[in-house]
């Protein structure tokens, strides 16, 4: 092995899951004949049987159980089970397809079954659990009610991914796109919340020109190592995170040219041997530029957290950042607003002003603001190397970082699973948008205008006037039957429209379901 310093010195110079899971098993039923006569699986409607059971915790290949005949026990308790409510589906957890492996002993009343999540990360497992037990020992007959938490493994369903993403589930990218605004805070302390959680966590610190990991971690052996036949680089460990830092190549900052950057980044990225994981959190370097792009256009990033203050002129900068994973197709699911506050007495004061995360929510359907105090604590853990989530994971600034990584957890969860929203250009109603938001118009279409979609984009304005969004960028009245050159939907919260005068517009769906509806369209 050799540190990467020499391979990082390299690449400056050019400019440019075989899973192991602590051993985990899927036991085989090995119970004696009359064992088995008296313990009961119920076969999950529309998937083959299978007779093994969960002893481990292993549920990756069993099917879900959906359904049982009419009358029976297992029914019983699947209609228990319905009582516990998945509050980010509004769904129960057996039509959400987390009960496996139900299995019935009528000589003991034992019920054993398991629930598994989406991610080990469930901020509601726990309450999921204490449920599920409630409300199936409320059965006359249970004497004993089992219940195996699992989660599904990382997956990673990105057919281009390179080889050292293959196991990583899922890239959260949090940006600021201006610097000083507490970003890499931000990601470090989401980083091992995630982890506090029970996930897989990776984190790599993408600011090649000031990387701020070495100083707000500690790791025993703070320099990566690289494989001399391989190229593979092996990351530092902190705390059970896997950590990949230009910081601990043996190099410091860097001062270099853009494309450089650029591959270095991208080879600090794609060539580290993550392994499995489910969360890797890219802390973005400041701005919109060619590093940034390259960044989002490498890898396939699953959402994006943006790092703000109350001031009006890092909404500016920021807005410029959340149009561009727009433009990417990455969805922005939180906002996290730092410096926001300080208490005094319990009084709140706002010495930096309000305002900038809740109108970038406002504007463009982010979901999620969180509002985090001016606490001396947090930067004295990120200047002593131990985030302040490690050093006190009950105060109430950690509280709030619990807060963000639900938010993430949730929202991830959301693009993975459930009915999409859907906007398309109807060719039949000229001037026309047909649109399916779930939850909205009974789940049937509507039919909005282009035109008023056009013009509920506050931010369009005439360049160097005040004019009204009714006008075109080059000032002519926008016509009636104006289309989009591309639209494209961003997660589940908004959709990206590019104008025939050049506007980038992010309209939210909670923006296109206010708007005024057209009749609908004739069969």
């Amino acid at each position: 092995m050799s540190t990467v310093a020499t391979a990082a010195r390299a690449c400056c110079a050019r400019a440019t899951t075989a899973s192991s899971r602590s051993g985990a098993r899927r036991a085989t039923a090995v119970d004696k004949p009359s064992s088995i006569a008296r313990r009961r699986r119920v076969t999950a409607r529309h998937a083959p049987t299978d007779d093994a059971v969960v002893t481990d915790g292993d549920t990756t290949g069993l099917p879900a159980i959906y359904s049982a005949p009419d009358g029976s026990r297992e029914a019983q308790v699947l209609e228990k089970l319905r009582r516990v409510i998945d509050p980010d589906f509004g769904e129960d957890i057996v039509n959400c397809g987390f009960v496996k492996a139900l299995t019935i002993d009528d000589a003991t009343g034992a019920v054993l079954f398991a629930i598994e999540l989406t991610t080990p990360a469930c901020p509601v497992k726990a309450e999921f659990e204490r449920q599920a037990k409630a409300f199936v020992g409320e059965l006359d007959w249970v004497r004993k009610v089992n219940v195996t938490m699992t989660a599904q493994p990382a997956r990673n369903d990105a057919p281009e991914t390179v080889e050292g993403l293959r196991r990583v589930s899922h890239i959260i990218a949090v940006s600021s796109c201006k610097g000083g605004v507490g970003k890499s805070t931000t990601s470090v302390n989401l980083a091992y919340t995630l982890a506090m959680m029970g996930a897989k966590v990776g984190i790599l610190d993408a600011d090649v020109y000031g990387p701020s990991l070495p100083t707000m971690i500690s790791p025993e052996v703070p320099v990566l190592q690289m494989d001399k036949e391989t190229g593979t680089i092996t990351p530092v460990e902190y705390e059970g995170v896997k950590v990949v830092s230009f910081g601990f190549a043996g190099q410091g900052s860097a001062i270099m040219r853009g494309p450089m950057v650029s591959g270095l980044i991208n080879q600090l990225l794609t060539t580290t041997d993550w392994g499995e994981l489910d969360y890797l959190i890219l802390d973005m370097p400041p701005g919109t530029g060619d590093i940034q792009l390259t960044l989002c256009q490498v890898v396939p990033i699953t959402a994006a957290v943006v790092v703000t203050t109350p001031q009006k002129l890092a909404f500016i900068d920021v807005e410029k950042g959340v149009r561009m994973f727009a433009k990417l197709a990455v969805p922005c699911v939180s906002v996290v607003e730092n410096m926001s506050y300080f208490e005094v007495d319990g009084v709140r004061h706002k010495p930096f002003g309000e305002g900038s995360g809740a109108k970038i929510c406002d504007q463009y359907g982010v979901p999620n603001l969180f509002q985090m105090p001016i606490v001396p604590e947090l930067s004295a853990c990120g200047d002593t190397g131990r985030p302040l989530v490690l050093r006190d994971p009950t105060c109430e600034t950690s509280a709030r970082y619990q807060e963000v990584a639900a938010s993430v957890v949730r929202e991830v969860a959301k693009l993975n699973s459930g009915k999409k929203p859907r906007v398309d250009v109807d060719p039949g109603y000229d001037g026309a948008f047909r649109v399916e938001i779930p939850g909205e118009n009974d789940g049937k279409p509507f039919w909005i205008s282009a035109k008023n979609v056009r013009m509920s984009d506050t931010s369009a304005r005439v360049k160097g006037s005040n004019e009204s969004p009714d006008r075109l960028m080059n000032g002519a009245p926008i016509p009636d039957d104006i289309a989009p050159l591309e639209m494209s939907v961003i997660g589940n919260y908004a959709m990206s429209i590019t104008w025939p005068d050049g506007l980038s517009q992010v309209a939210a769906f909670t923006t296109l379901a206010a708007l005024e509806r057209l009749p609908p369209r004739a069969s």
